[in-house]
């Protein structure tokens, strides 16, 4: 049995926050103390490192749970399925849905209900449930719903991934510029011809705790003049980058030993839009793992216009792709991907897929 996407769907939110809409921001270290330069200085830094020019904010009419909707009901489509005959619908998220302007995640009902109600499935037997491990939470129940389908649980899943996080960033944290909105959805089906020779080839995955438990974490407002009784998302960005250039690239090479595929034979590697420049490094370095140089044009990216929205970043990039929105990149039947993510946990976890 086989487990190949046939249908991907996004929503990228309309609201676009550039770079120089944080030049009158007041930005505050951990120490809670102002950065001594200007706020140009400390952009034209953070864009040098990440590579975000621009972020997608979603509207405050919407919730995390709307944008998900939208994208699976074109995932749905694409694929051609009865809605009814789905028989899970795994939600990778991280903070529930937030409304805008509250400082409380809405957990309850889970956010695959809330998605499973607004598509309006009826069918009692689609179970619906919410996936929490951080950016790599869509690679990861795209693992879980492998498991499903080979095991013969399942025949059919939607997978999605949907994340506000520009509703839980500390505005007084320079961090706060890297975080964005949006939601990416698949479905994958179980296929047994034997003249069909795509779909997930291996996977791997990991968890850290030991010392890196706490690397993103939720904390206080940088800035001591304001309330201190609501938490943000934080972290520890440079303990993170060495982690994931340790860790990552061996991760990677985990799934793609499994799978049998040679590392020439890759086509492209969509790793989650976390920062340019570490996802370059870990890309470069998983090559050197065998002894080569990191091929030019294998990682597509689209951080520097949609930043880090978590769990939808890797959903959104293929959707980009093989709807053949990303310039100079496509996907031909075939190609050998590699998924790769790194994120709160701290999780890893790859995929190595044929087209």
């Amino acid at each position: 049995m086989k487990t190949i996407i046939t249908g991907t769907g996004s929503y990228i939110p309309t609201t676009v926050k550039r770079n120089a809409d944080f030049l009158d921001a007041t930005f505050y270290n951990e120490k809670n103390t102002l950065f001594p330069n200007s706020n140009e200085i400390i952009i034209k830094k953070f864009k040098a490192i990440t590579g975000i020019e621009e972020r997608r904010y979603l509207k405050p009419e919407m919730n995390s749970s709307d944008m998900a909707i939208i994208a699976a009901n074109i995932a749905i489509k694409e694929s051609g399925i009865d809605k009814e005959s789905l028989d899970y619908i795994i939600v990778a998220q991280n903070f529930g849905d937030i409304s805008y302007g509250s400082d409380q995640s809405d957990f309850l009902p889970s956010v695959a209900s809330k998605i499973k109600y607004g598509l309006g499935i009826e069918n009692p037997n689609c179970v619906g449930y919410d996936v929490v491990f951080g950016c790599p939470g869509w690679i990861q129940g795209l693992i879980q719903a492998n498991i499903y389908i080979k095991s013969g649980e399942a025949k059919k899943c939607l997978v999605i991934g949907t994340e506000t996080l520009a509703r839980v960033v500390d505005p007084y944290d320079r961090d706060s510029m890297i975080y964005a909105d949006g939601a990416g959805a698949v479905v994958v089906e179980g296929s047994e011809s034997d003249t069909d020779s795509n779909g997930i080839l291996s996977t791997a995955a990991q968890t850290f705790t030991k010392e890196e438990a706490f690397y993103l974490f939720y904390g206080k407002s940088f800035n001591p003049n304001v309330a201190q009784n609501i938490n943000y998302i934080k972290m520890h960005g440079r303990k993170i980058y060495e982690f994931a250039l340790t860790n990552v690239p061996k991760a990677m090479k985990i799934a793609l030993d499994k799978s049998g595929v040679s590392i020439d034979d890759v086509s492209k590697v969509l790793i989650h839009q976390a920062n340019e420049k570490m996802d370059e490094a870990i890309v470069a370095r998983f090559y050197k793992l065998y002894n080569k140089e990191m091929p030019k044009g294998i990682m597509p990216m689209t951080i520097n216009k949609y930043g880090n929205s978590s769990v939808a970043t890797v959903p959104t990039l293929l959707d980009e792709i093989r709807k053949e929105n990303l310039e100079n990149h496509q996907i031909n039947k075939g190609d050998i991907l590699l998924f790769a993510s790194v994120g709160a946990g701290m999780n890893i976890n790859a995929v190595v897929y044929k087209y």
